[in-house]
């Protein structure tokens, strides 16, 4: 019998707390043969061996007065650390004050044995209202496991999605000559910039990763771009950067037209972004003119991003600059207007940004 009630749970011991000997040893002879067992004679003891061991404790039996702490008081304790949820309390007692009976039930106690005691009924009873606490357990740890199979599913398809996105801005990027390392590049400065400065004040994390997933698509509209113009080692004549400039538009009529990425809680955020990364402070960027604060702080971030990469990075038509004469050049305005406090914070931070460029 004991084996089989150590399979049903880890709980396995009753916990007797009763100032008086012979009763203690009465309800220990009543469970020894089913459950291990524990004594206290007071309440301060039988509270210090309970929270020593919680998980162990399949029963508590309270006696109600008792010296140094009476029952009643280990009950509001456990109450308070919300103990009785998870182990089943009896009060074992000669008290029949219905004030008393009353506060203990509303404590959670899960039923009142009145001494002397029945050893038949007390069994019952208690062995009841164990295996129905087991049974609780045992569903609850079920469904958080299925909880937690969901959780892990769920990431799968975040992850699979973002594997997607980045395929697809990858491979755009190697159509203009660039590496895949590009778009991976803007990701993470983006979710520096948001989570470690006060640009990401207000967004919660799961929001920042959403953007970020965001700024990999930022030139998806390239694809929309003939080769002559995209990869041209030279300069563009004004034409041709008219054409160049269109990524823009089409990148976020691109992203409206794939049903599945309407459903992301980044969509949003990626046609912003694809749309108004080479808008401008000053008013003077692309396709819609926008100015200052107009530009959502994403777009911002990631058109200082864009343009600092560029810069740093070999292209078809440049060689790489180094880090301290790109920030001087975006700095002097050479590269165009940007948020004041943006570029002062990325300057802050832009020699974290330099290990992305080693791998």
């Amino acid at each position: 019998m004991e084996a089989e009630m150590r399979q049903r749970g880890s709980s396995n011991t009753i916990l007797i707390v009763d100032d008086n000997e012979i009763n203690r040893d009465i309800l220990e002879a009543i469970f020894s043969s089913e459950y291990q067992t524990e004594k206290a004679e007071d309440g301060k003891e039988g509270l210090d061996k309970l929270l020593a061991h919680p998980d162990s404790i399949a029963a508590l039996l309270l006696d109600i007065v008792m010296p140094v702490m009476d029952g009643m008081e280990v009950l509001r304790k456990l109450y308070t650390l919300g103990l009785t949820e998870t182990i089943p309390v009896f009060l074992i007692t000669a008290e029949t004050e219905p004030s008393t009976l009353k506060e203990a039930y509303s404590l959670g106690v899960m039923d009142v044995i009145r001494k002397p005691v029945v050893p038949y009924v007390v069994r019952r009873r208690i062995n009841s209202v164990v295996e129905l606490f087991r049974a609780r357990k045992s569903l609850a740890d079920q469904v958080e496991e299925q909880r937690n199979k969901i959780l892990h599913q769920a990431q799968q398809i975040i992850d699979l999605n973002m594997g997607m996105i980045e395929a697809l801005s990858t491979a755009i990027e190697f159509r203009s000559g660039e590496s895949g390392a590009h778009v991976r590049r803007l990701h993470d400065i983006t979710k520096h910039m948001l989570t470690h400065t006060a640009l990401g004040e207000g967004l919660d994390r799961e929001t920042i990763e959403h953007i970020s997933l965001a700024a990999i698509m930022h030139d998806v509209g390239k694809i929309a771009i003939p080769d002559a113009i995209l990869n041209k080692p030279g300069r563009l004549t004004p034409e041709e950067f008219e054409v160049m400039k269109t990524h823009t538009v089409q990148g976020c009529h691109l992203l409206e037209q794939i049903p599945q990425m309407k459903e992301l809680a980044a969509f949003d955020y990626a046609y912003d972004i694809a749309r108004h990364h080479h808008e401008r402070w000053d008013g003077r960027g692309y396709p819609d003119g926008l100015k200052g604060d107009e530009i959502s702080i994403w777009s911002q971030i990631v058109s200082l991003a864009d343009v600092y990469d560029a810069l740093v990075s070999k292209r078809v038509y440049k060689d790489a600059y180094g880090a301290e004469q790109a920030l001087k050049m975006i700095q002097e305005g050479q590269c165009g207007v940007f948020n004041p406090q943006l570029l002062e914070l990325f300057v802050r931070e832009e020699k974290k940004f330099r290990s992305l460029y080693q791998r």
